[in-house]
């Protein structure tokens, strides 16, 4: 199993506020100091990755995890930079192309209710 959690808290009057925490990405062992509101999503970010390299390692001939990481770091680079490009444009000019997908997205969405 790729995700492993150690938890520690911080007891210091001024970052109490604070949270150290391990975590396990790739089989590397990564210590943080998060604000605790932030520990839910770094946790599911940390899942995704490794869900994400356990998928790159099963499709694909790689076992290096230098090279999963980076193609992982690939992948959410490349989403982020086209769900901003999709915020940032201009109502105008959407394409049909843009609203079948949009209409594709929903379509499988919903039917996974």
């Amino acid at each position: 199993m790729y995700c492993t959690f150690k938890q520690v808290t911080v007891p210091n009057s001024r970052t109490m506020n604070n949270l150290s925490i391990k975590v396990t990405i790739g089989n590397r062992v990564y210590p943080l100091t998060i604000r605790r509101e932030e520990e839910e999503l770094i946790r599911k970010a940390v899942r995704m990755v490794n869900d994400n390299i356990k998928e790159l390692e099963n499709s694909y001939a790689v076992r290096d995890k230098q090279d999963l990481l980076a193609m992982t770091a690939l992948f959410y680079a490349n989403k982020s930079l086209n769900e901003d490009q999709l915020q940032h444009k201009d109502p105008s000019s959407v394409s049909s192309d843009d609203l079948q997908k949009v209409h594709d997205r929903l379509d499988t969405f919903l039917s996974n209710l």
